[in-house]
């Protein structure tokens, strides 16, 4: 591959990763030949737990904080001087502003100060391109079926940045009904895995709706099965630490649900045999083990990152930044960041 600058022909590319578009924060170097080289993650949950939910302003100053030091150890891990680096990856867009700004600034300026390549990197191509980190990753091309706490989309990957949308939620995506829902069971934060963890002690006898399954198409919404759990706790006279556990576990059985048959569904509609589940409710045991169940009945394959890159992360931001170094994409010395991003508009690279 020859570089748009010197003409000279790139071999080879090791990438800093930096993550900051919400509570964590992740840094990593990708080696494009030796693959994952060393990763660092610092989670804000014990910062954010007493006030039920991410303050902004809380988790932007803790990635200032928390970045340099993760830079630091993650070079350490990998045995490599700041000079073996060949460029740097931040996430720029979605996420918050002020913590997107705060690793923005950071790679940027890192970049600039090692004389290297710097690139932005979208967070949800970045969860979506997770899998290929692992040993056996999928061939393209794929379905992509992306569950976050903002985001809850269907998508065709023929390529990086060859993306087209299928489907999406309409209004809460499913991280979110989880988070919501957890809330109204008066769980702790990160409700969303507080409630899997819940459900694990229930019995799903609670009948919620499975959302726009009676529909053709493949969106989603999950506020009219939000409404339904609300319904149901108010109903219940006696609210004793089962029927918290039926509603929990009845909850996430309707999501489950909704998202396997909506996933069979745009796998059968394009003719497509392999599925990359992404995002932070990947990690979730039960849509895993019922994925893999539905999806081997109609001979179809699902895939997954390992647990700790499911959620955000610096590993998946080095490899995605990786990939796109290496076809020669850079940004200019500015920052720019994206609170909203359509993933669809992203620009396509060479097979």
């Amino acid at each position: 591959m020859r570089s748009p600058e010197s003409g000279l022909i790139i071999t080879g590319m090791r990438v800093l990763g930096i993550e900051t578009s919400c509570d964590e924060t992740g840094v990593a170097i990708y080696d494009s030949e030796r693959g994952l080289l060393a990763d660092a993650l610092f989670s804000q949950i014990a910062l954010h737990r007493e006030y039920g939910g991410v303050v902004p302003e809380l988790a932007s100053r803790d990635h200032v904080r928390k970045c340099l030091p993760l830079i630091d150890e993650v070079f350490a891990k990998a045995g490599i001087e700041h000079a073996e680096i060949d460029g740097v990856a931040f996430t720029s867009g979605p996420g918050l502003a002020g913590a997107l700004m705060v690793g923005a600034c950071i790679g940027r300026s890192l970049a600039y100060a090692w004389n290297k390549p710097a690139l932005g990197i979208h967070h949800m191509e970045a969860h979506l391109l997770a899998p290929m980190l692992e040993a056996e990753p999928p061939a393209l091309p794929f379905i992509a079926l992306l569950v976050s706490g903002g985001h809850t989309q269907l998508v065709r990957v023929d390529g990086i940045g060859q993306y087209t949308l299928l489907g999406e939620s309409l209004d809460d995506a499913a991280g979110e009904a989880f988070d919501k829902c957890a809330k109204m069971l008066d769980l702790p934060y990160p409700g969303g895995p507080e409630l899997a963890k819940l459900a694990e002690q229930g019995v799903p006898r609670f009948d919620f709706p499975r959302p726009m399954l009676n529909r053709p198409g493949l969106d989603f919404s999950f506020s009219g099965l939000k409404t339904a759990v609300l319904t149901a706790i108010r109903e219940q006279k006696h609210k004793d630490d089962q029927t918290r556990a039926d509603i929990a576990a009845s909850f996430q059985a309707a999501v489950v649900d909704t998202l396997v048959s909506k996933a069979q569904r745009a796998l059968q509609q394009t003719c497509l045999k392999t599925l990359v589940l992404a995002g932070g409710v990947s990690a979730n045991r039960k849509l895993r083990e019922q994925l893999d169940r539905e999806l081997t009945s109609i001979g179809a394959r699902a895939f997954y990152a390992r647990p700790q890159f499911c959620t955000d992360n610096g590993a998946m931001i080095a490899y995605a930044g990786c990939q796109r170094l290496l076809a020669g994409q850079h940004e200019s010395l500015s920052i720019d960041i994206r609170a909203r991003w359509p993933l669809n508009t992203l620009p396509s690279i060479a097979s």
